[in-house]
């Protein structure tokens, strides 16, 4: 992972789905040099620097 303002940070490499849960969404990631028993659920406020992977999903 990059170190990015004092925290680790993972790229994306794609969203591969999303679900509501509560008020909010949460997207099906695919980490950049990971396999897919690494995808996981994440929130969509927790994707502040994946805007392209989101816009191409």
């Amino acid at each position: 992972p990059d170190i990015i303002n004092e925290e680790e940070e993972y790229e994306v490499e794609e969203i591969r789905g999303h679900r509501r849960k509560g008020r909010g969404i949460h997207f099906l990631v695919h980490w950049k040099g990971y396999g897919n028993e690494d995808d996981s659920w994440i929130p969509r406020s927790s994707l502040k620097n994946a805007e392209e992977a989101l816009s191409e999903y």
